[in-house]
């Protein structure tokens, strides 16, 4: 990418991957990135867990009713875990990291997808954290905020499309506007 506009305007989700792998080099630029996240007071309140193991990804893709099933293509996921803990605001802090991750894969021209954990729910009704911390043998007090899916892209999405800009979400000085 030329730079940070572009990067964010043609950054998109991605669930369809191929089924060529992450170079060593990548997922090292992508751990970078995440242990570069910021966090509240350097508490470094996030933690991760890199999977690439095949049958452990098609498990990992059950873990809500719907939106995770693309899990199961993906060449890498990242789960993106708090402490409470370490952090009164490890869910912000867990968060920006997973930006952050999403960001650097743009930037290698990776797709990526965030899959939302946190208040979430499998088919059968378990809370979808504690699915992955019975699968993943997850410590009792890390929290899952999020798993970011990566890969190569199989499709190539338009960029996104600037007259769509919601401006009217914008307000200045207060909301509605100024007076």
């Amino acid at each position: 990418m030329k730079d940070f506009s572009d990067l964010i305007q043609h950054r998109r989700s991605i669930r369809k991957f191929t089924a060529q792998e992450l170079s060593e080099d990548e997922v090292v630029t992508l751990v970078k990135a995440a242990l570069m996240a910021p966090t509240s007071k350097r508490s470094s309140s996030w933690q991760f867990i890199l999977v690439d193991d095949k049958a452990l990804l098609q498990k990992m893709s059950h873990l809500k009713e719907q939106g995770a099933s693309f899990l199961a293509d993906a060449a890498l996921a990242v789960v993106v875990l708090g402490d409470p803990l370490l952090s009164d605001v490890w869910i912000e802090d867990a968060s920006v990291a997973s930006i952050y991750l999403q960001l650097q894969a743009a930037d290698l021209d990776l797709g990526s997808c965030w899959i939302q954990v946190r208040e979430r729910m499998t088919g059968a009704g378990t809370p979808s954290d504690d699915y992955l911390h019975d699968l993943l043998d997850l410590p009792l007090q890390l929290q899952t905020v999020s798993i970011i899916a990566i890969g190569h892209k199989a499709v190539e999405p338009a960029p996104f499309d600037l007259e769509r800009l919601k401006w009217e979400k914008i307000h200045l000085n207060k909301f509605g506007g100024q007076e």
